[in-house]
């Protein structure tokens, strides 16, 4: 295959290039002395670490092999598959998974000893650490009642049920009364708390603070309500989709085609308008949802006026979505997300005093321009016919195919280079490379998309999950761009570490097997109805 300056796995034509390591390599033993010790018994008889202390150099005649794959966008590095971890992956790729958590309960295990009253002292003796890996694991509702209880003051009604959360005054507003923040949102994120301890504490509309709802989504399927951020670290209008108080999900087994559909349109809905009265045109009608068909049409006054010469201030878009939460006792976060499913979108400028302003499919249109201009190629075109015509990397017996799910507008796949173990991508199969070049059918059919792909990684344990947008900007000239979202699950033994810093990216499975797993996931949830 011909040799590219440009850091891909790409080829013109629609193939893959990577490279396969097969070290064999001499080292020269530099240690001054030997320190060999007694490690323990086997059998009565002493083990030795004899073998940490050769007496002279090491030579590796045949280390394991590992696979190196450049990503297909320079700007994320490269992945590095060890073939020992991938090939017993590869012997069962259903196996692919994450095991299901087992149930916890403290007051199970010490009410075979104690009495109820003496449980409860012990939860509010208990120290920061016990309390927050007991908010984040525990599966029984009695352990996070007591919980809740010390970490915010409730206001619990004759019935027992919780009515809401008392407030202090403090620079003359109130406050809710927390006593330990930590531990109220851990215990917060937990879907086993009961839900009208989970309604006081964070769900019902306010109880998470002062932000304006600024839109909504409901139909008799789905509610979701659209948040305003006005102090964020994304400037200029931050805005969130969150499933709303009476469409409770905590995770993506309850997460439904049509939750999905109404934080999307709650995405266009709100890009469109910004975007139509940036431009001047008329505002929408103030206090509705528009429908379907009133999007489409806001969506072609804005390519009309575009084709005209306007200039909008703001010419990209921004949407993310982060899945899952997790607190380690030492207080770590794991994932940046609260309980609730929901998503997070804005505009980006195209530039403030005349300086642009970053957007990160700026870094796949950059791509896209070199890939053309050293191999005359639109970038995207050989990406698909190289997914498309995949060969695995181990030239093994088992499934060539990355692709989970495609139609007419979309493609669901697995990466050939992953910067996620278990990373999935989508991509718009058409030359549509942002959301104002989606028709309603590319809109239903990535939302659509997006669905399958969450179910799919829901199907095999994922618990933790960020996914993220790359777009065009709107005024782009270029045709090649298509618009990319990529699924970024969080593994527990996978948290990232100086290799990844380096945008090296360690996998201990080949694409093709975990492409086989999620869709024989898709295939069971679809059997079973879930």
């Amino acid at each position: 295959m011909a040799m590219l300056k440009l850091s891909t796995c790409v080829r013109p034509g629609g193939r893959f290039a990577f490279t396969i390591h097969k070290p064999s390599f001499k080292v020269t033993n530099l240690r001054i002395n030997d320190q060999v010790a007694e490690l323990g018994l086997c059998q009565g008889q002493p083990v030795l670490n004899s073998r940490n202390f050769p007496p002279g150099d090491v030579e590796v005649a045949e280390s394991d092999w590992v696979y190196e794959i450049a990503n297909p966008f320079s700007f994320k590095g490269t992945t590095f598959i060890n073939a020992a971890w991938a090939d017993r992956q590869a012997a069962a790729p259903l196996a692919i998974s994450l095991p299901a958590m087992p149930p916890v309960s403290m007051a199970d295990s010490l009410r075979r000893c104690l009495s109820d009253s003496e449980i409860d002292e012990i939860f509010q003796t208990l120290p920061a650490p016990l309390l927050l890996a007991l908010a984040t694991t525990s599966t029984d509702p009695e352990d996070l009642m007591r919980l809740a209880r010390e970490a915010a003051a409730l206001i619990i009604l004759e019935n027992g049920e919780v009515g809401g959360i008392r407030y202090e005054e403090q620079n003359g507003r109130p406050r809710p009364l927390i006593h330990n923040h930590d531990l109220c949102e851990a215990v917060a994120n937990n879907p086993h708390l009961p839900e009208d301890y989970r309604q006081a504490l964070v769900l019902r509309p306010g109880a998470q603070g002062d932000s304006e709802i600024i839109g909504e989504f409901q139909d008799k399927k789905s509610h979701v309500f659209e948040y305003l951020r006005r102090n964020s670290y994304i400037p200029w209008g931050h805005y969130a989709a969150n499933m709303a108080d009476d469409a409770v999900r905590y995770s993506l087994a309850d997460l439904t085609e049509n939750d999905m559909i109404g934080m999307r349109h709650l995405y266009y809905q709100r890009s469109y308008e910004r975007l139509a009265v940036d431009l001047g045109l008329v505002a929408s009608s103030r206090r509705q949802m528009a429908t379907a068909a009133e999007l489409e049409a806001r969506r072609h006054q804005i390519v009309t006026a575009l084709a005209n010469g306007a200039e909008p201030p703001f010419t990209a878009t921004l949407w993310g979505w982060n899945y899952g939460f997790d607190f380690a006792p030492s207080g770590y976060r794991l994932n940046a997300s609260h309980q609730m499913l929901h998503q997070q979108f804005a505009l980006v400028p195209n530039n403030v005093d005349g300086r642009p302003c970053f957007a990160a499919g700026d870094l796949v249109a950059a791509c896209c321009r070199h890939y053309r201009a050293e191999t005359g190629n639109g970038f995207f075109s050989d990406y698909l016919a190289a997914i498309r015509a995949n060969r695995r990397l181990d030239k093994g017996q088992g499934e060539a195919s990355l692709i989970i799910h495609e139609d007419e507008h979309v493609m669901v796949f697995v990466p050939k280079a992953q910067t996620s173990q278990w990373e999935v991508q989508i991509v718009t199969t058409g030359p549509a490379g942002n959301i104002l070049e989606l028709s309603t059918a590319a809109r239903y059919a990535l939302d659509k998309a997006l669905f399958l792909a969450a179910k799919a990684l829901h199907g095999i344990g994922v618990k933790l999950l960020c996914a993220i947008e790359y777009s065009k900007r709107f005024t782009s000239p270029e045709k090649d761009q298509h618009l990319l979202y990529a699924l970024l699950p969080r593994l527990p033994k996978s948290p990232g570490a100086f290799s990844e810093l380096q945008l090296r990216w360690v996998s201990g499975h080949f694409p093709e097997d975990l492409a086989t797993a999620l869709r024989a996931s898709l295939g069971r949830q679809n059997a079973t109805g879930q």
